[in-house]
């Protein structure tokens, strides 16, 4: 019998509530800004105008687990790509993004199962 993988405590989306380089209003400019990790070690985010895919590893950092990634996307219309770490401390997920070659921002994100509905269009 297959003995069942543990959940990552990593898996599923988190909100994204503050960054270090960003305010809140620029973070939801397009939608609510999340970093979303799947149970295969892929994921994705989203945050102003950047979105990209993440391939992680989990790891460990200072003793406790750890996820580490590269990413590719785009800013705006540019394409863009860089890598990060996260941690989970309490219900919170804390870490780093960096742009290669640019920016690189603290984050504090917390958890959410689901993502908010889209926004409906009003019937005419």
């Amino acid at each position: 019998m297959a003995k069942s993988k543990p959940k990552s405590p990593f898996a599923g989306r988190w909100r994204i509530v503050s960054m270090s380089a960003w305010d809140e209003s620029y973070i939801d400019e397009e939608e609510e800004g999340y970093f979303e990790f799947d149970d295969k070690g892929g994921g994705e985010f989203h945050f102003g105008y950047v979105h990209g895919q993440m391939d992680y590893k989990p790891t460990k950092r200072d003793g406790e687990p750890a996820v580490e990634w590269t990413w590719d996307g785009n800013d705006e219309m540019d394409p863009a790509q860089g890598r990060g770490w996260a941690v989970v401390k309490g219900d919170e997920l804390h870490g780093m993004i960096f742009f290669h070659g640019g920016d690189d921002s603290e984050f504090v994100a917390q958890r959410k199962d689901e993502p908010d509905p889209k926004p409906k269009k009003p019937k005419r």
